[in-house]
């Protein structure tokens, strides 16, 4: 018995032959350029840490007036009933 040619089964083409594979691996790719692309624009262009007299004053111990107070005593002052005259 010889196999004719209608029965003969050609051999699968190789993975990277087929276009659903490529786009099936085309999102995690963008995903990790753009990932490296944000982390080398964030090292690169980092904030500098900015520090003025009333941070300074904060730093060294002193008093905090307003939204520098801190959280505690802003809570503790902001539950007290205020006084009456």
């Amino acid at each position: 018995m010889t196999p004719t040619d209608s029965s003969r089964i050609s051999p699968a083409p190789p993975w990277w032959r087929f276009p659903m594979v490529w786009f099936a691996l085309a999102g995690p790719a963008l995903v990790v350029v753009a990932g490296v692309a944000t982390m080398v624009i964030a090292y690169r262009h980092a904030d500098v840490v900015l520090v003025d007299a009333t941070a300074a004053a904060a730093l060294r111990g002193g008093a905090r007036p307003g939204p520098m107070a801190p959280a505690l005593q802003a809570r503790n002052h902001a539950a007290t009933p205020p006084a009456r005259p």
